[in-house]
């Protein structure tokens, strides 16, 4: 969904961990041995974030809300679905625009957008505040009320995702015999059970198929 408002992504060709290794930058133990590594790859994600714009495919998304009640549920850790005007918005991997402290706890979640973190920014809590970002390792969030809501739509639409990063990918799994069920992506080795497979760019796809939808067709 964001590639095409200019943010990369992890996994392709051309992705994030293509070039950064993810044992240093996006997991525990690499913010224990360099939590400074960690927090200048942040703050440069959450800058380019801030400054990236909703693209089509956002807006048309967001557009749906006109006629139904819409639930979205991203790995995106941007807010660009929200920003588009998204009003219920199910983050599995976090957030950049929010940062949290470091203890095992349940520390306090501080918003901070676009804004940087630096060492020394510190939770009530007492502990160094980090990003508040689903690293390797850590549990996914909101996942049993993501399942709940694939289970009870009846329009189910995947959106730029190659389905091999799990159990994100499993939601899939989830949906009704009966939901119309839509994949829309450049490329897709297997299509699930059940799913119509629309190749193409989101921002070409996306908005034809949900003025479709606002039309009744």
């Amino acid at each position: 969904m964001s590639a095409e408002s200019g943010l990369p992504t992890f996994r392709d060709a051309k992705g994030l961990w293509n070039t950064y290794a993810w044992q240093e930058l996006a997991s525990p133990e690499g913010w224990q041995k360099h939590p400074e590594a960690v927090l200048a790859f942040y703050n440069e994600r959450r800058q380019k974030a801030w400054q990236a714009q909703p693209n089509a495919a956002h807006i048309a998304i967001a557009s749906l809300e006109q006629a139904y009640e819409v639930v979205i549920v991203t790995q995106n850790v941007d807010a660009l679905h929200e920003r588009a005007g998204s009003r219920n918005v199910v983050h599995l991997h976090g957030q950049l625009a929010y940062v949290r402290g470091s203890s095992g706890a349940q520390p306090k979640r501080y918003r901070v957008d676009g804004d940087p973190i630096a060492m020394g920014q510190r939770c009530e809590d007492g502990t160094q505040l980090r990003p508040d970002i689903v690293w390797f390792g850590e549990s996914v969030e909101n996942f049993e009320a993501a399942e709940a809501h694939v289970e009870s739509a009846a329009r189910v639409l995947v959106v730029g995702t190659s389905l091999t990063v799990n159990p994100a990918a499993s939601l899939v799994r989830y949906a009704d015999r009966s939901a119309q069920k839509v994949l829309v992506a450049l490329d897709m080795e297997a299509v699930p059970h059940g799913f119509t497979f629309l190749q193409g760019k989101a921002t070409d796809v996306v908005p034809a198929l949900v003025s479709d939808w606002l039309s009744g067709r």
